[in-house]
């Protein structure tokens, strides 16, 4: 028997017992988008798949395991967000330049810090403003930094970073030009993450190797 359970969910995720699925009990809001590998479950694969992710899926959950040489559980902390690469523009004017950073989603808030290559260790935090705005599904925000007086001949870096991900944005600006590069990375990810066009899924497996189907 496996089955998968969330903290805080009064029915079960999942249930697969006897060789066969049992969806008796399980909760409304995981109808249509859970399955375990059926054909893996032999050779001692115990994992969910969770797909068409929302926010709210977010949470601990448990899987308990029984098989006719013993049993075991495991607990798996699941975290959801939402992250995306900012563009960079610059706006121009007769005294002095500025950058804008403007990423459209992320969930949770995340941090802004602004930095540059020739004055290194420098606090930017006087000489920029970052807002966040809600999006219209009032959960994830829209981020918009600005840095001001910004000099040419100098490599400037904005990072915006949460517990999920990590945009970091170099702009070099020059008299002639302003070069861009960004970077996306994902922090302490330990599911496998599958993402299309239409759907978002998750592969969710228990943490400890002796709860492996033998």
């Amino acid at each position: 028997m496996i089955q998968w359970l969330k903290e805080g969910v009064t029915g079960l995720v999942r249930e697969f017992k006897e060789g066969k699925d049992d969806l008796s009990d399980q909760d409304e809001m995981f109808r249509g988008r859970t399955a375990v590998f059926v054909d893996q479950v032999i050779v001692g694969n115990a994992s969910l798949r969770l797909k068409n992710v929302q926010l709210t899926d977010a949470g601990t959950y448990k899987c308990y395991i029984i098989t006719s040489k013993g049993k075991g559980n495991a607990n798996l902390e699941y975290k959801t967000g939402a992250f995306s690469i900012p563009e960079v523009n610059v706006d121009c004017n007769a005294t002095s330049e500025s950058l804008r950073r403007e990423a459209p989603r992320w969930f949770p808030q995340p941090t802004v810090v602004w930095a540059s290559q020739v004055d290194q260790g420098a606090n930017f935090s006087e000489v920029s403003d970052t807002s966040f705005e809600l999006n219209s599904e009032n959960v994830t925000m829209k981020v918009v930094s600005v840095l001001y007086n910004v000099t040419i001949n100098n490599t400037y870096s904005c990072v915006i970073e949460n517990n999920l991900a990590k945009a970091t944005g170099d702009i070099k600006v020059t008299d002639s030009e302003i070069k861009r590069q960004s970077h996306l990375q994902l922090l302490n990810s330990k599911a496998s993450l599958c993402v299309s066009s239409v759907a978002i899924t998750w592969v969710l497996r228990p943490l400890c190797p002796y709860l492996m189907l033998k």
